[in-house]
């Protein structure tokens, strides 16, 4: 099992978080996004958590979780209370495929579902992501709609605490 600690993400980690999104598999993953890290790592909003994950201490990914109906972009609209919603990405392209993002999604899953509010957790990764869909299916998640976001196509898949607490 590997090692993996979940921090705050904070404005010390700007560079970071700016190396990451220049990598081609982030941009391939979320072309369209600017975070605006310089602004956004220093709110602190009730309704999200941004998260660094550490591997001994090295940094190696990025997880926000949100609660998608208090977020104040309404980026997924009117959605009903008791859900959350995870973006996750590995940093480095050499971290991929080691089982790094399994544990840091299981970690952010127990974080949700820790909420006994809260039924189920929504991701939208692009629908021409396959590797991250599968992934995703591989945890659990299940297929709800292709869905356009501003100017991605985007599959919404959907963990309910029922299949969750099924596999845990």
């Amino acid at each position: 099992m590997h090692q993996i600690h979940l921090r705050d993400a904070t404005p010390a980690d700007l560079a970071l978080l700016n190396h990451w999104d220049e990598q081609p598999h982030n941009i391939i993953a979320d072309p369209n996004d600017d975070w605006e890290w310089e602004t956004e790592l220093a709110k602190r909003p009730e309704w999200r958590q941004q998260l660094i994950a550490e591997l001994d201490g090295r940094p190696i990914g990025f997880l926000q979780i949100i609660d998608p109906a208090q977020e104040e972009t309404h980026y997924w609209g009117d959605v009903a209370d008791n859900l959350m919603a995870i973006d996750i990405w590995i940093g480095e392209e050499k971290d991929l495929g080691k089982g790094y993002g399994t544990v840091m999604m299981n970690q952010a899953l127990k974080r949700c579902f820790a909420d006994s509010n809260v039924e189920a957790v929504i991701i939208d990764p692009l629908e021409s992501n396959s590797r991250a869909r599968k992934f995703y299916e591989r945890i659990g998640f299940e297929f709800v709609e292709n869905r356009q976001f501003s100017d991605d196509h985007c599959a919404v898949y959907r963990l309910s605490r029922e299949v969750w607490a099924s596999k845990v």
